[in-house]
């Protein structure tokens, strides 16, 4: 049990899984959580069904849906992408290169598709820390971002990730 015992408010957590036969009261049963405060106290009541799938426990949502948090969508196109643009970058600030042309006939590439991806170097920290979780909206590619963006960090977020 946790809890603070000077705050009146306080929350007990109870672990719960589903050997906890007590807590789920077989195959359909009743997650509980109370709160402490009064003497009444408070309980909230959530039906759930627990089944097993491939040796991982299920929770079903009471109208039959299976649920599961959202799952990241990870765009390994995009990330690769990123991770040449910053390699590429690191190279031309080291002055292994002397411009995007010379780059570009070292990686015998075309220079307009290696200085598009250049400019993903551009992208706000913390969208590409989005992309990098695959938390990114899901039109979002590198076929939008060859496109061109605003180098503006503020500007990006309103109209990459809105």
């Amino acid at each position: 049990m946790t809890g603070n015992t000077s705050n009146p408010y306080r929350t007990n957590l109870v672990p719960f899984t589903t050997d906890q036969r007590s807590l789920v009261g077989g195959e359909h049963g009743l997650l509980q959580a109370v709160l402490q405060g009064t003497d009444d106290g408070c309980t909230i009541r959530v039906p759930i069904t627990i089944r097993k799938r491939g040796g991982r426990k299920l929770v079903v949502a009471p109208d039959g849906a299976p649920w599961s948090p959202p799952r990241p969508r990870i765009d390994s196109t995009l990330i690769k992408a990123l991770a040449r643009a910053h390699r590429w970058k690191r190279m031309l600030d080291d002055g292994r290169y002397g411009s995007v042309t010379e780059l570009a006939a070292g990686e015998k590439l075309d220079r307009g598709y290696l200085g598009k991806i250049l400019m993903l170097t551009l992208l706000a920290p913390d969208i590409v820390e989005a992309i990098m979780d695959g938390r990114q909206p899901a039109e979002l590619g590198v076929h939008v971002l060859r496109e061109g963006f605003p180098v503006e960090w503020g500007e990006q977020r309103a109209d990459l990730v809105a």
